[in-house]
């Protein structure tokens, strides 16, 4: 608030109020808990990353690049407090060893590693873009 960073102070406070409402949605549900856990946050977090990333895409498809821009620039401010971004090649490695882990030998033991990664890897790697390496090792391993 101090250096008048308005828009980092508004995605601060979209930040705040995703976190509160899933707060409030788990006491509603009848949940005993001591507030919202860490893993929900990073969910949370990586919701609202995609959410702007494909809200930035339709903008520009528009032609309206001052709101994507916008989009983008949250993204960045999001992105502060997720853990970092695995390479491709280290998302590979996870994979291989994920299947190892697990003891998948067929597409049907997908769910396992899966399973398996969001469990280790929650917040450090887009898993929709995960299934299908996962799909390919268990195909061709």
């Amino acid at each position: 608030m101090r250096d008048r960073a308005a828009d980092r102070l508004s995605t601060l406070r979209l930040i705040m109020a995703a976190i509160k409402d899933r707060d409030i949605a788990a006491r509603g549900a009848g949940e005993e808990t001591s507030g919202v856990e860490d893993d929900d946050i990073l969910a949370i977090l990586a919701k609202m990353v995609k959410q702007r990333q494909e809200s930035a895409r339709t903008y520009e498809e528009g032609g309206r690049l001052d709101l994507a821009e916008r989009e983008l620039s949250e993204i960045t401010v999001i992105e502060e407090f997720l853990p970092k971004q695995l390479s491709d090649d280290e998302i590979v490695e996870a994979v291989k060893a994920a299947v190892t882990e697990v003891g998948a030998d067929s597409i049907r033991d997908m769910g396992k590693v899966m399973g398996a990664l969001k469990a280790k890897y929650t917040g450090q790697m887009d898993f929709g873009k995960v299934g299908p390496m996962v799909k390919d090792q268990l195909a061709n391993g």
